[in-house]
């Protein structure tokens, strides 16, 4: 009997952790976090395909709670600096990468190659590790950002991190000695900031940052952004 009544309980742990995994807890850090600016450019046509991406139904920025926390704090630091975070995706639904992958097959569709990817071949875009056929965005706790300036007027001017978000290639690499000294310590603070907090930087992307202790390593998404 008491064999039964615990296989009978990890059954019932097991279905509410499915649930949990289908049901992942995101949070919109627009609302979630005084005075950061989010640049939803997946649900418009700014972006590096140039049209709205599957699965973005609304111009927001979700986290995973634990992620958003850790950015929250970040977001305190920096205001009392006169700084903000600016925010340009978070959470990305499975929709979104296969969307992604479909371009990638579409080898005559290099419209926005010169702002993008001018140094790199559109069919090297996934082994390079631009671009992944599985991102960990979709585990919601994994966020591209940059830091911004306040300026008078209630205005933001972003900081100069040597290239625009979403460009690919060597120059974006958080190592590049190409970009100025001004922009390496730009990128220097935001990986500082960033790592306190508790997130991991990528090597290939300045702006790519993921919560180590993230809740769902193992769960990847399909719930829609809205």
């Amino acid at each position: 009997m008491p064999r039964l009544w615990l296989m009978g309980l990890l059954v019932l742990l097991s279905t509410a952790y499915a649930r949990a995994a289908d049901s992942p807890d995101l949070v919109d850090l627009a609302a979630h976090i005084p005075g950061i600016i989010v640049d939803a450019r997946y649900a418009g046509a700014e972006n590096f395909i140039g049209e709205p991406i599957d699965g973005y139904e609304a111009p927001k920025v979700l986290l995973s709670r634990p992620a958003a926390e850790a950015l929250k704090r970040v977001q305190a630091q920096l205001k009392a600096e006169g700084l903000t975070l600016m925010v340009f995706d978070g959470y990305r639904p499975q929709s979104a990468v296969d969307h992604f992958m479909r371009w990638i097959e579409d080898t005559g569709d290099t419209r926005n190659k010169a702002a993008y990817y001018p140094n790199v071949a559109k069919n090297r875009l996934v082994p390079d590790g631009y671009i992944a056929r599985q991102s960990g965005h979709s585990r919601g706790s994994t966020v591209d950002l940059t830091i911004a300036r306040l300026v008078d007027g209630g205005s933001t001017e972003p900081l100069d991190m040597g290239s625009p978000w979403d460009f690919f290639g060597a120059i974006s690499h958080p190592s590049s000695t190409v970009v100025s000294s001004e922009a390496r310590a730009n990128r220097m603070l935001l990986r500082v900031m960033m790592m306190s907090a508790g997130f991991r930087p990528y090597d290939a992307e300045w702006w790519h940052f993921t919560l180590a202790a993230e809740p769902y390593p193992n769960s990847y998404f399909n719930v829609p952004v809205k």
